[in-house]
């Protein structure tokens, strides 16, 4: 983008924004267990950036599993937009 278009976004209004072509979100966050049963676990090595991880601890228990929660629906948006 050139530095006028990108001006051109910070300079837009919330209201301004056409959202007609978003599908509407009617859904809200769902509990972890309903989304994958925790024998289809995989335990790995991720690395992920320092606020991130302490946003989720600051979550409480089981902040790890909706670290999950919150890439399966990413997973799940990029799958219905294709």
């Amino acid at each position: 983008m050139t530095p006028e278009q990108m001006q051109a976004l910070r300079d837009l209004r919330d209201e301004d924004i056409d959202l007609s072509d978003m599908p509407e979100r009617t859904t809200g966050w769902r509990r972890v267990s309903e989304l994958v049963q925790a024998e289809n676990k995989q335990q790995i090595t991720l690395r992920l950036d320092a606020d991130l991880i302490a946003f989720f601890r600051a979550t409480g228990r089981r902040y790890q599993s909706r670290i999950n929660a919150a890439l399966r629906e990413y997973v799940s948006a990029q799958k219905k937009a294709i």
